[in-house]
């Protein structure tokens, strides 16, 4: 289909995509990628009148580190997390997932911020962020606030973003050396969004007990699902076989997806138990455990 008649706007700076923002009010939309935005308004589920790409903004476009954290630009696409040897470095998780986001031609377009922006809880990076304890920078006319991504979500395909805002980066705290990670997603085909999927993140102390963790599931709630109550089971423990059966059975229980082409609810269910034992293995294993 062909998207209804619009006007499109090229911002060279944040300041001038806030200022069309506020000018447009509801009739503007912002385009980083368009991998979100094109396709619903291709099918006139948006409709909007005036179309703000700030796809060439420079400082929307850097990864770097400062203080402890790193700082991802929102407008850094799934590409160029990947190729970040920053980001392979200090956070592989992030550059893992977006590997598995998609086909090629998505991930050179589509970029970090718009996944966690556009409220779809089929996105992959929504979880990843919330087990590595990220947070979102957020700018409007009223100034510069931060929102940590778990809490960021509030509804299906709803977030705590205001009229006026622009998601502008991301925040991590740099992972402890030695942490592992994992994500671990079941699709029907290469490019689909997860019929269940599991991100762990986790650290452990000398002795081998778990010091530090976060999972959280994509795709199996209205909005990115954290697993507190299984991290609070593992935290301070050894894992075990036992413990990590006990953990995806609090996982499952946690769930509450909907039927749909990626499967009934009872398989999607199943599978998002499977996919958080996966997931505590090979992080506990990337973590030194044999």
């Amino acid at each position: 289909m062909i998207p209804a008649s619009f006007e499109y706007h090229a911002a060279k700076t944040v300041d001038e995509a806030l200022a069309l923002l506020d000018k447009y009010g509801e009739d503007g939309k912002v385009l980083a990628g368009g991998q979100s935005l094109l396709p619903m308004m291709k099918l006139r589920l948006a409709e909007p009148r005036h179309v703000i790409d700030i796809s060439k903004i420079g400082e929307l476009r850097v990864v770097r580190e400062l203080d402890g954290f790193l700082h991802i630009g929102a407008g850094v696409t799934e590409a160029g997390v990947i190729a970040s040897e920053l980001l392979r470095n200090k956070a592989p998780l992030i550059g893992e997932t977006a590997c598995q986001i998609g086909d090629p031609q998505i991930r050179n377009r589509g970029t970090i911020g718009g996944n966690l922006a556009h409220g779809d809880p089929g996105n992959d990076q929504p979880a990843v962020m919330m087990v590595l304890g990220a947070s979102v920078t957020l700018r409007g006319k009223a100034g510069e606030r931060s929102i940590p991504v778990d809490g960021f979500y509030s509804g299906f395909y709803s977030t705590q973003m205001k009229q006026g805002e622009l998601l502008t980066g991301i925040r991590i705290p740099v992972p402890a050396a030695g942490s592992g990670h994992s994500y671990r997603k079941l699709k029907r085909k290469i490019g689909d969004f997860a019929t269940a999927a599991a991100a762990v993140q986790l650290s452990l102390d000398k002795n081998g007990n778990c010091a530090q963790i976060g999972i959280a599931l994509t795709n199996l709630a209205p909005v990115p699902l954290r697993v507190k109550d299984a991290e609070k089971l593992l935290v301070g423990k050894l894992i075990n076989d036992e413990l990590i059966e006990q953990a995806a059975q609090i996982a499952m229980s946690a769930c509450d997806p909907v039927e749909d082409l990626h499967g009934p609810i009872d398989y999607r269910t199943h599978m998002a138990g499977e996919m958080t034992r996966r997931a505590l293995r090979e992080a506990l294993s990337r973590a030194g455990r044999q």
